[in-house]
């Protein structure tokens, strides 16, 4: 058996992989209903693939939507891989040709005709773009940060704005802002002004609350806790969490005192189970943290040390 295809059976007999073909599921089905419930239905072109294949099977009537978006991402695919690396793109191979197929699935399944948020008014059918723009923006950015926090993506404009972020380092948001804004401005060829700008609006709210979104996912805590039981603490940490320390010798301005101080960078539940054991053991502790929004290096090796950044 070639040592890459033992490798590859290695990686589908873990736990891991199984867990994040969950996750990639679940999310791109999240996006899917987000898509077909109220991007689709409101017309809106809001920045993104799915909107621009939309702009496409309107000016093509003979084609699909879910045909069109298969067709454009599976040539930004291939740009994955050679731009990204091959773990994003293989993830992202996966769901970016799920999406499609799970569009025209509801289709099937749920026919629609008219947005959900239409009302009749006197025989009138009154359409509210502004809800469905709410609600699309809001599913879409979620499944957005929970598969770029895995190292993947819903394919399409986040192929395009994970290049972006990789080699004009903009952050995602931004870069969603930026890529989704120049394909949002095709729907002048299909719709009125007044539906592109609130495109052009939706696609500013989906990088805004993208990025607030994969903030609170990689947001850590770093702490510093000084006592005279830091060594009690120190092995806690190192042991018991596994996550690496950093030792500073430090002086009482009151009392002039020299203590140790520990420095380390945990996750939101470490550091309630860290606050917990130093109760259970009653220690003495003057305890600080802060937020660190992102942490690079090694830090995911448990035991190591590595910095963060605010």
């Amino acid at each position: 058996m070639p040592l890459t295809l033992q490798k590859v059976m290695q990686i589908v007999c873990t736990k891991k992989f199984w867990i994040e073909v969950f996750i990639l599921t679940a999310g791109m089905f999240v996006a899917a209903l987000g898509v077909y419930f109220f991007l689709i239905p409101s017309k809106l072109i809001v920045g993104s693939i799915t909107g621009l294949s939309l702009v496409l099977a309107k000016l093509m009537p003979f084609v699909s939507v879910g045909t069109v978006i298969f067709v454009i991402n599976g040539i930004l695919l291939v740009l994955s891989f050679l731009l990204i690396g091959n773990e994003f793109g293989a993830k992202t191979v996966y769901t970016a040709l799920i999406l499609g197929p799970m569009i025209d699935f509801l289709g099937k399944v749920i026919p629609m005709k008219e947005s959900l948020f239409t009302t009749y008014v006197a025989g009138q059918a009154i359409a509210n773009p502004w809800f469905d723009l709410l609600c699309f923006v809001l599913i879409l950015s979620a499944s957005q940060s929970i598969l770029f926090s895995i190292n993947a993506s819903t394919g399409g404009l986040d192929i395009m704005a994970k290049i972006i972020n990789k080699y004009l380092h903009i952050n995602l948001g931004t870069a969603v802002m930026v890529s989704g804004g120049a394909i949002c401005c095709t729907a002048f060829l299909i719709n009125p002004v007044s539906l592109v700008i609130i495109g052009l609006i939706g696609t500013w709210l989906n990088g805004l609350i993208l990025n607030y979104f994969l903030g609170n996912i990689n947001s850590k805590t770093r702490v510093y806790v000084i006592s005279k039981d830091y060594e009690i603490i120190r092995d806690f940490i190192m042991h018991t969490l596994k996550r690496g320390v950093t030792l500073h010798e430090v002086i009482g301005g009151y009392t002039n005192e020299r203590h140790m101080q520990i420095e380390c960078v945990l996750t939101r539940d470490e550091f309630s189970t860290l606050i917990d054991f130093m109760n259970k053991k009653k220690l003495v502790t003057f305890i600080t943290s802060d937020v660190v929004s992102e942490v690079y290096g090694i830090w995911n090796k448990k035991g190591l040390i590595l910095s963060g950044t605010h």
